[in-house]
């Protein structure tokens, strides 16, 4: 993304919430809000029209819900990276929509600086995971029946080195704390990134950090 705007479209069925955060991202300098989108039936048709980089999507909305959506988003080809907007306290969905394929999440009420950085993150294919958060919303809503033992079977296909990189990114970690960690290069951590990815099904990163915590390593 070097050089060049983030294309971000705006899912919210709240036309204040929309013209908020249009207003506020396009202010960024880096940023550029390419479209909005009032429901999540809406958002493919927004996407055909918009070159688009990373979606912000709102979870509550009156026709298809942002977890419906954001599945269709994530089996499109090429699919743009994804936020979803959530309340926290009171949306226990939010779980829900990572496994979906959401990139990450933010509270309605983040700073704005928090959400320009989160696009920024996300845009560059770096996880969008506030450890702190992340931890409560998954001890809150994570374990079903069988989940710990059905993870550790899936991570079972790595190696050793991939297992590390794979707890490092549910740690929150980014590619050069990665590199750090393990020294070794950032274009080594995105190998294997890209190798757990295509071993295990999985759609991004925050999924494999997903798979972490239900294995118990995190």
């Amino acid at each position: 993304m070097a050089g060049m705007s983030v294309r971000v479209l705006v899912v919210d069925d709240d036309a204040l919430v929309r013209a908020g955060l249009t207003l506020m991202l396009d202010g960024a300098g880096d940023v550029v809000v390419v479209g909005e989108a009032g429901d999540g039936a809406d958002v493919a048709p927004a996407l055909d029209a918009h070159p688009t980089d990373v979606v912000l999507m709102d979870l509550r909305m009156p026709r298809v819900n942002g977890i419906d959506a954001t599945r269709r988003v994530r089996a499109r080809a090429q699919p743009p990276e994804m936020i979803v907007l959530t309340t926290f306290d009171t949306d226990e969905n939010v779980l829900r929509a990572l496994r979906a394929g959401a990139s990450g999440f933010l509270l309605k009420d983040a700073p704005p600086a928090e959400i320009v950085r989160a696009v920024r993150r996300v845009a560059a294919g770096e996880p969008m995971l506030s450890p702190a958060i992340t931890r409560r919303l998954m001890d809150r809503v994570a374990t079903e029946a069988g989940a710990h033992e059905r993870a550790r079977a899936v991570l079972a296909a790595l190696s050793v080195r991939e297992r590390e990189v794979a707890v490092a990114v549910g740690q929150g970690k980014t590619n050069a704390e990665i590199a750090a960690g393990l020294h070794v290069s950032v274009a080594t951590v995105k190998a294997h990134i890209t190798r757990i990815l295509t071993k295990l099904g999985l759609g991004n990163r925050t999924q494999i950090a997903l798979l972490a915590h239900d294995a118990g390593l995190i």
